[in-house]
């Protein structure tokens, strides 16, 4: 009985190879991912955008009512933009895009 258990494990095993998917589902997942990816890489990017406008603003408003501590508000709308940017980069090479 000892014998044949080897045999028995590797032939589900080969079973188990011969149910996976194929190749043209997979390009077809990939084309799938890619598009996906694209339109939510734009929309990074314009919400980065509407980030650093409204941002740019509010500092511009607070300068201009003579707030002189205004470094702290300038970092954190930067880095706020800056962050969108690189998040859609970062996923790019997470997915090998």
């Amino acid at each position: 009985m000892k014998r044949y258990l080897p045999t028995f494990c590797c032939s589900l095993l080969a079973l188990g190879a011969m149910a996976q998917p194929g190749i043209s589902e997979m390009q077809q997942a990939q084309q799938n991912l890619r598009s996906t990816f694209f339109s939510a890489m734009d929309f990074a990017l314009v919400l980065a955008t509407i980030l650093g406008i409204i941002g740019a603003l509010r500092i511009y408003h607070n300068w201009q009512m003579g707030q002189q501590r205004i470094d702290e508000q300038v970092a954190a709308w930067f880095f706020a933009s800056f962050f969108m940017v690189l998040a859609g980069a970062f996923l790019r090479g997470v997915f090998g895009l």
